[in-house]
């Protein structure tokens, strides 16, 4: 079965996140320079098959579109053009961030290993894989 991958597109880091072969487990992949996702994602899927692909989608709490839309909306425009038969569906990624620093407190990472930023970006966008995950079971 093919895989299914998150991104967490950010202006300078993007967090890639994805599923095991059977689509049960999100695990994080790699955190990579955005100037560098269209790159790496080629390479990535001349290796591995992927079905569907994730891509946050920045909402501020009343549900508008957030500041940074505009980034990310050009970048699935970018990643389309470049990847035209790949689906791609956007989700929602209010609070991963916030999820994503509390998981590394409950993990029990040192304040220096939680000021990691490229981390926080991979665990984000294995949150947004593991919700997506979830909710597609039922």
């Amino acid at each position: 079965m093919p895989r299914i991958l998150a991104i967490d597109y950010g202006q300078k880091r993007t967090g890639i996140a994805v599923t095991d072969e059977m689509q049960i487990i999100a695990s994080g992949l790699i955190t990579i320079p955005s100037a560098t996702a269209i790159a790496f994602l080629k390479d990535y899927f001349s290796k591995e098959k992927v079905e569907l692909v994730l891509i946050g989608e920045p909402k501020q709490m009343n549900g508008q579109p957030s500041e940074s839309a505009s980034i990310i909306k050009g970048f699935v425009t970018h990643f389309t053009n470049h990847f035209p038969d790949m689906k791609v569906l956007r989700v929602d990624e209010r609070f991963t961030s916030k999820m994503a620093f509390q998981t590394m407190i409950d993990s029990g990472l040192k304040k220096k290993q939680r000021q990691n930023k490229a981390l926080i970006d991979e665990i984000s966008a294995t949150i947004m894989l593991q919700d997506y995950l979830s909710r597609k079971m039922f």
